[in-house]
């Protein structure tokens, strides 16, 4: 989910909003989305699912959409070329951004993601490997 999230997130940092970009940021919505209620499938048939983290995951489902929404509403002229069908060949190419975000910023935006996000996830999955190698030498 964390690539399904990250790809059109590093889109809209780095490259030009055209209707490749609008098209990768949907099906990523749209996909996120299916993982969200597959992983909560899963859950509920492995334990109890309690409200609190059934209301912060649908938090964080609608987070890719809205991105998405933001996103029209800043480019209505990309997505009108999208529903058009973007007949110009650079609609097609990801292009990077005409006025780059500066790099102190993006290093800094890296910095955060990185304490904030990959090693909470990494080491939460360093956690479950360790269990579920105790279980199976349980077995």
């Amino acid at each position: 989910m964390m690539t399904e999230a990250g790809v059109p997130v590093l889109m809209g940092l780095l490259a030009r909003v055209n209707p490749l970009a609008l098209t990768v940021m949907g099906g990523a919505a749209v996909a996120h989305g299916a993982t969200a209620v597959y992983d909560v499938s899963l859950a509920v048939g492995e334990r109890e699912v309690r409200p609190i983290e059934q209301h912060s995951h649908s938090f964080l489902e609608v987070l890719p959409l809205s991105a998405l929404a933001f996103t029209a509403c800043l480019h209505a002229d990309q997505v009108r070329r999208t529903l058009r069908g973007g007949r110009d060949p650079e609609d097609w190419r990801l292009l990077p951004k005409e006025h780059p975000l500066p790099a102190a910023y993006l290093a800094a935006l890296a910095g955060v993601v990185l304490s904030g996000v990959v090693l909470p996830y990494g080491e939460e999955l360093r956690r479950c490997l360790r269990t579920a190698a105790r279980e199976g030498s349980r077995r």
